[in-house]
């Protein structure tokens, strides 16, 4: 019998954070391969995930790393082990991606929520069975329009969906990490931003408590406190890293206990610099205000955007890929020490 809360603090420990390697097939396809000329399908994918994964020295750095179904039934180049094996072996937890994306929220279509509770149940049940992953994954997307989104109904119907799955993930004998992405897309203000994940963090503890979930082996990823990217864009004031770090921690002390063994933070869509620069004044300021948990990253683009680049698809090129991928994960261990 596993002990999830002792799985749950090993995810955080100090120094450490996750790699979240689980985009979708299409995702991978067409938002990292794609996107710079590299060609796509099964096997580049399998490739992608070889040259991040078999990456030497990552425990250094990493704790977990969630991946996509695909790759649970993939092997690595070097020893010819799946690749939650080959994690394992390193000391890193590997993790599973178990919601099914998106779709339209019936009572409000301009917002979303998450697919997946048919079935969960079995389906990890099976990964927990074939794989042995120690945790799982779970996102939602919030969208923020002024003051018309996001709506209550959405909000707590993906609190609910979180925290439904969350207890099946650990009558499973997993941790759920439950992740309510706050989205960059739009023209809102960091204030806005902070209130929205106010709003969602005492609407997703709600839920937790409500389904009976045990708190101290559940973690939560959350965005940071940010200006809208359309804000940016159309030539508004740039956040601060203190800014950031100030409105972010502030709208987690209100709605998160200190029983939460975790918080993760997702870069969402910052440059890998921004998202390094903010987690490192928001871990300065947590101890200022004597946060109550550890605080990590879980960050994929803000990680792989240029190894991919460098990799560009070609097996010369991996060791300099490789290289680009350990600067940035050991710059964001730094960032939380």
């Amino acid at each position: 019998m596993f002990d999830l809360s002792e799985i749950a603090r090993d995810l955080v420990v100090p120094g450490k954070g996750i790699l979240a390697a689980d985009e979708s097939n299409h995702s991978a396809d067409e938002k990292r391969l794609a996107q710079y000329g590299i060609a796509t399908g099964p096997e580049m994918r399998r490739q992608f995930r070889d040259m991040l994964l078999e990456t030497p020295d990552i425990e250094k750095y990493l704790s977990g790393v969630i991946l996509f179904s695909e790759t649970l039934d993939q092997k690595d180049d070097e020893d010819g082990l799946f690749f939650p094996e080959s994690l394992k072996a390193r000391g890193i937890i590997p993790g599973i991606k178990v919601d099914e994306g998106l779709e339209p929220f019936p009572n409000s279509p301009d917002e979303s929520i998450t697919k997946g509770l048919v079935g969960l149940a079995e389906r990890v049940a099976e990964f927990k069975s074939r794989h042995h992953p120690g945790f799982t994954k779970w996102r939602a997307a919030i969208t923020i329009d002024g003051d018309r989104l996001p709506t209550t109904m959405a909000l707590v119907e993906n609190a609910k969906r979180l925290a439904v799955y969350a207890f099946e993930v650990q009558k499973a004998g997993m941790v759920p990490i439950v992740e309510p992405e706050v989205l960059l897309d739009g023209n809102h203000s960091r204030l806005r931003s902070r209130e929205i994940i106010t709003k969602m963090m005492h609407a997703l503890v709600a839920a937790l408590e409500d389904q009976a979930v045990d708190m101290s082996s559940v973690i939560i990823k959350t965005s940071m406190a940010l200006t809208g990217k359309d804000a940016k864009n159309a030539g508004g004031k740039t956040d601060t890293p203190e800014e950031v770090a100030e409105d972010t921690l502030a709208a987690l002390m209100e709605s998160v206990p200190a029983s939460i063994p975790g918080i993760v933070f997702l870069s969402g869509g910052q440059t890998p610099d921004e998202a390094i620069a903010n987690l490192a004044a928001i871990t300065k300021h947590a101890k200022e205000v004597h946060a109550p948990w550890p605080l990590t990253f879980s960050y994929a683009r803000a990680f792989q955007e240029e190894a991919i680049i460098a990799w560009a698809g070609k097996q010369e090129n991996v060791e300099i890929a490789r290289e680009a991928f350990t600067k940035r994960i050991k710059q964001a261990s730094e960032a939380i020490q």
